[in-house]
């Protein structure tokens, strides 16, 4: 241990002495310093101890049957086999009971298509493992662009040794069924955190830490080299570098025949980067504003501000996304052309290009509607006309995305319809302008649809694009999803602002304070929180029985289920930027408010009550629930907190936390540190308070946001005597917290079977 006994001035930790030197804020008196050695032996001693202590009490028999039906979703062969197409063939990455490292495969539209495929087996990721002696996690497939009449052969296939997200990609063959051997000029990058890109067939552009090459302050690639095979990195050519306290260099290339282009970026923060293109053997800076998120296709430059831009007399507002072409844009040309502008209920998600059209997927109150945008045609309310995809029910996720913006096969019948399909002049024949829909709800299991997008001569100018699709594959119902309702609510927070939120409940629901809820929330990095099927939550949580309770006004006596409840809350993507802008930094109060009116309006809805309200959050949201454990002590009754942040003095000195300052701050900021210190949890840790139980989680492998923090918490909360603190430490699975579907089984498990413990007790 860093620190004695005397050095100890509280259980909270409060700052001594004198500010440092240079300004930086003082750093509180830390008396778990010590576990912050990952891998130490005593430190992990220490991690044994407490699994053991809390396996103890949450593996009981309930537990063992809780693991096994979480576990039979997540092994279920009925799931959806989800595919990307290269080429002739859909690969898919699968795991189950049988193969829980998993197995990468592919197969035929055909066979695909009839529901039961034949799969070609490529990599037997278990059999690697066990071959190899290491235990390989599979982080995905960068195929090389074959000649044209080619077939997709070589592929850089990424693995992970624990789970972490730093990895090694090594060159596979697929025809020949195995890795290029190095000895034979095969590439095989060491293990390190950074993207490697195919150049051509002989070059790769990569950036990575690996061989100890530079790094930046948030532990990420600060240089991008150009790979030539039979070269080590230490050989590689530098091409581009970034300055240290930045927080990532990524270098890439599109292949796309006739619009091949190189790019490097330098991501400054989590939210600002610059964007570069390599011309005449000199990077050119593409002349935005570091806040604007910039994607191009082809002869198009897309651009999606995250605050008001304004060009050439016109503010676009923050969520817009604007397009112009690509090489006029770099000739100086500023006339763009918008094709989405938020309004205060309609935020832009995701967007995705098919050959001759975009798709736009939107949320309305946190609801999908996708939009089809047709360049070739002027819209009224946009630049380019605009069809509504009629694919979206109420309070649902649906999501469409491209199969092959790419393949422009003459003859090809893979196009979704069998070789039905006509193609109008001018658009693109193959699979060219087929999409995926992937819809899915908190009672509606996921479906897999396949349509393909076309020109109608018969249409008006306004609205020209025709859908025809079909539904290639269904979830299979893991719970009985017909004794369940979804609603949405909207909670008034401090400041007045309407906050969504979803309850997932039994239809004849009593409103008498007493069921079971479980709160579920993140509130950062405008990530959005959207409606989502999960077999586990039902069998776990919905389906979940309390013993008999009386009921109200002469009711008789009955047993009850769960209540799961999402919220949307600031911080998150919900409604675009602003309101994710809107909890940034020293306003991030306003994220715990929210979710803090949620809970007090479920609680005065009659839907819970203290003693049977939880909440669960992980990453990010460990942040925002160890803040709910710290700062509404009197609202939970049980708190589940996974992979948190929980030390903002420290977080930019542990894993990835340095690149996470443009969310929260910087802590050796005397100024910034002021307003970060009202929600460190570890900090705000006080003797006296009721707080609720607390199950604190995470991984040894997880080197994003570590397990340190998380260690140091319940290590705290302990010695200050809080009763009911349980902590578990996976030893791999990464930021995840598991790496096969057994891990994850056992993850979930503890989770729900703690806060049912805690919540579902004898009536309050």
């Amino acid at each position: 241990m860093t620190t004695t006994e005397a050095d100890h001035p509280s259980a909270s930790g409060e700052a001594t002495g004198a500010l440092p030197a240079g300004g930086t804020s003082p750093e509180p008196v830390d008396e778990n310093i010590w576990l912050e050695d990952t891998y130490g032996q005593e430190q992990l001693a220490w991690v044994r101890e407490q699994n053991a202590r809390t396996e103890e009490l949450l593996e009981d028999a309930d537990y063992a049957d809780l693991e096994g039906r979480i576990l039979e979703v997540l092994d279920s062969t009925d799931r959806i086999p989800m595919v990307g197409k290269h080429g002739e063939w859909y690969y898919n990455f699968w795991k189950d009971r049988d193969n829980p490292r998993g197995l990468w495969r592919r197969t035929s539209w055909d066979s695909y298509r009839a529901g039961t495929p034949e799969w070609d087996v490529l990599l037997d990721v278990d059999a690697l493992a066990a071959a190899e002696g290491q235990d390989w996690v599979f982080h995905g497939a960068n195929f090389l662009r074959p000649a044209p009449g080619e077939p997709h052969r070589r592929a850089l296939l990424a693995f992970s040794p624990d789970g972490g997200d730093a990895n090694r990609h090594r060159e596979f063959d697929v025809e020949a069924r195995g890795f290029v051997d190095p000895a034979d000029g095969g590439f095989d990058l060491p293990t390190g955190k950074g993207n490697a890109s195919w150049l051509d067939g002989d070059t790769l552009l990569v950036a990575t830490t690996a061989n100890d090459l530079p790094r930046t302050t948030s532990s990420y690639a600060r240089t991008g080299v150009k790979l030539r095979r039979g070269e080590s990195l230490a050989q590689a050519e530098q091409l581009f570098d970034i300055p240290e306290d930045h927080m990532m260099a990524i270098v890439a290339h599109d292949s796309t025949p006739g619009f091949e282009r190189t790019f490097a970026v330098d991501w400054i923060s989590f939210f600002e980067k610059n964007t570069s293109v390599l011309r005449d053997g000199a990077w050119v800076q593409i002349d935005v504003p570091a806040d604007v998120n910039l994607s191009s296709h082809r002869e198009w430059l897309l651009f999606r501000p995250q605050r008001d831009w304004t060009v050439n007399g016109t503010t676009h507002p923050a969520g817009s996304l604007l397009a112009a072409g690509f090489e006029d844009f770099l000739a100086g040309s500023r006339d763009l052309a918008v094709l989405f502008t938020p309004d205060p209920h309609t935020s832009l998600q995701s967007w995705s290009w098919t050959r001759d059209f975009l798709l736009l997927n939107l949320l309305r109150d946190v609801s999908s509607e996708i939009h089809v945008l047709d360049p070739r045609r002027p819209g009224t309310d946009a630049a380019w006309a605009a069809t509504v995809l009629d694919a979206c029910p109420p309070l649902h996720d649906v999501n469409a995305f491209a199969v092959d913006d790419e393949d422009d096969a003459e003859g090809s019948d893979d196009d979704g319809t069998g070789g039905a399909a006509s193609v109008a002049e001018g658009e693109a024949p193959g699979a060219g302008n087929d999409f995926w829909l992937v819809a899915t709800g908190f009672t509606t299991p996921t479906t897999l649809t396949r349509g393909t997008l076309a020109r109608d001569s018969d249409c008006g100018a306004a609205e020209g694009v025709t859908s025809t699709h079909e539904v290639i594959r269904t979830s299979p119902s893991f719970f009985d999803e017909t004794g369940y309702e979804v609603q949405q609510h909207f909670a008034a927070s401090s400041d007045g602002t309407k906050v969504p939120y979803f309850q997932v409940a039994a239809k004849d629901l009593v409103l008498d304070g007493q069921n079971p809820t479980q709160l579920s929330g993140y509130g950062g990095f405008e990530i959005s929180r959207t409606p989502a099927y999960s077999g586990a939550i039902g069998r776990a949580w919905l389906e979940r029985r309390t013993a008999e309770s009386s009921g109200v006004e002469g009711e008789g006596t009955h047993r009850r289920g769960g209540v799961y409840v999402v919220a949307n809350i600031r911080g998150g993507g919900e409604y675009g930027p602003d309101w994710h802008r809107a909890a940034l930094q020293g306003n991030r109060h306003r994220a715990y408010e929210d979710f803090a009116a949620v809970a007090k309006d479920l609680i005065s809805r009659g839907v819970t009550s203290r003693q049977r309200l939880g909440c669960v959050g992980g990453s990010n949201g460990g942040l925002l629930v160890g803040n709910m454990l710290t700062q509404y002590p009197e609202l939970f009754g049980a708190v589940s907190c996974g992979v948190p942040l929980l030390d903002m003095r420290r977080y930019t000195k542990l894993s990835a936390g340095y690149s996470w300052i443009g969310e929260y701050g910087d802590p050796d900021v005397p100024e910034q540190w002021e307003f970060l210190k009202t929600f460190s949890p570890y900090h705000l840790l006080k003797d006296g308070v009721d707080y609720p139980e607390a199950f604190i989680w995470t991984a040894t492998s997880d080197d994003r946001v570590g397990p340190v923090q998380a260690r140091k918490m319940a290590a705290r909360m302990q010695a200050m005597g809080i009763p009911n603190v349980w902590f578990h430490e996976a030893l791999e699975g990464g930021h995840a917290g598991a790496s096969d579907n057994r891990q994850a089984a056992a993850l979930q498990s503890r989770s729900q079977h703690f806060l049912w413990r805690a919540l579902a007790g004898t009536e309050a």
